[in-house]
């Protein structure tokens, strides 16, 4: 099915409305992972807490607590397993920092950075171990199934990234597969398993598993879109860290294959590490503008976000639907 491209809202679109709704859950969540962090190896609870309290919108829980609202579930089961959700993405963010040898974060120092490599990675297992005795506690197979298969999917697509990492003929069907593994599996599995503590229907579970699939997939969209024209102020990264990592997003790859032969080798050369200083990212920048790739990464955003929209169709329209429609419009717009 054809998704409808949904008007965005003229007034600038916020996560206010999803944070006020999922408020006392998260306080709840935030309970839990405060606990749950807590260990008698001192080191484990400062680096955690440092990228945990470090600004992060906690996204992925919200949406947990979101769709269980939007289904209209009384019980308490989603707060543990969104805290499992949050223990799963620091971990992963842990580790992406070390792979990618990153210095900053949300505008902080990365953990690596202050602790070193190894603490960064040891203590990110030590998150996803955690985030697993919170699944088993929860005592249902299916959350279980749904869950460890996120968290192997996205260890996949990492896998896959870094040996798409400097090589700009990736596809964007190659590029997509990516995305979908390190950013929309967790996304569609925090959704998920609203609908499953909520005990729905296979139709309705398949429906919030879709929406969070596709905003996953849009969020991630923009995020590269973003790199390019953004600031650290608010973004809480350098721009450009993507072109200086090698990193072979859409735009670059939109802009590479439609390029000439001087365009072609300028990417070459640059992804490769051999010419990616501020000159070269002004050119990179020029020609992602030039050759529309930003835009129409954006409008790829913009029709995964429609996708996303569409896919609540079968919930209620009530408050909390019309929350988690604002926040695909917030992840399309956020820092335009």
């Amino acid at each position: 099915m054809t998704a409808t491209v949904h008007p965005l809202r003229p007034e600038k679109p916020s996560l206010k409305p999803l944070m006020a709704l999922v408020a006392p859950g998260l306080n709840a969540v935030n309970r839990v992972i405060l606990e749950r962090m807590q260990s008698p190896v001192a080191l484990i609870p400062e680096l955690a807490g440092h990228l945990i309290a470090g600004g992060g919108k906690r996204m992925r829980p919200m949406l947990t607590l979101g769709c269980a609202a939007a289904l209209d579930y009384q019980g308490e089961r989603h707060h543990k397993l969104a805290a499992a959700v949050e223990f799963i993405h620091t971990a992963t963010l842990l580790h992406d920092d070390v792979v990618d040898g990153s210095d900053l974060r949300r505008g902080r120092a990365t953990a690596n950075t202050i602790w070193g490599n190894e603490a960064s990675v040891l203590v990110g297992d030590f998150l996803f171990s955690r985030s697993f005795e919170l699944m088993v506690e929860d005592g249902s197979l299916k959350v279980l199934k749904i869950l460890s298969h996120a968290s192997a999917v996205i260890a996949e697509g990492e896998v896959h990234q870094l040996t798409a990492q400097r090589v700009v003929e990736t596809s964007e069907d190659s590029y997509l597969q990516i995305i979908q593994a390190k950013t929309a599996a967790l996304f569609s599995a925090a959704c998920q398993i609203a609908a499953v503590v909520s005990e729905q229907d296979d139709a309705t579970e398949a429906s919030v598993e879709a929406y969070g699939r596709n905003l996953g997939i849009a969020f991630q969209l923009v995020d590269d879109a973003i790199d390019y024209v953004s600031d650290a102020e608010t973004m809480g990264k350098d721009i450009g860290d993507d072109f200086r990592d090698g990193k072979v997003t859409l735009p670059v790859i939109l802009a590479y294959a439609r390029g000439d032969e001087v365009a072609r080798k300028f990417w070459q050369r640059a992804m490769t590490g051999r010419a990616n200083g501020e000159a070269e990212l002004q050119e990179a920048i020029e020609r992602l503008h030039s050759t529309g790739a930003i835009a129409d990464t954006m409008a790829r955003a913009r029709l995964y976000g429609s996708r996303a929209i569409d896919s609540l169709s079968r919930l209620p329209a009530t408050a909390a639907r019309a929350a988690l429609i604002e926040t695909v419009e917030f992840a399309i717009q956020r820092a335009y």
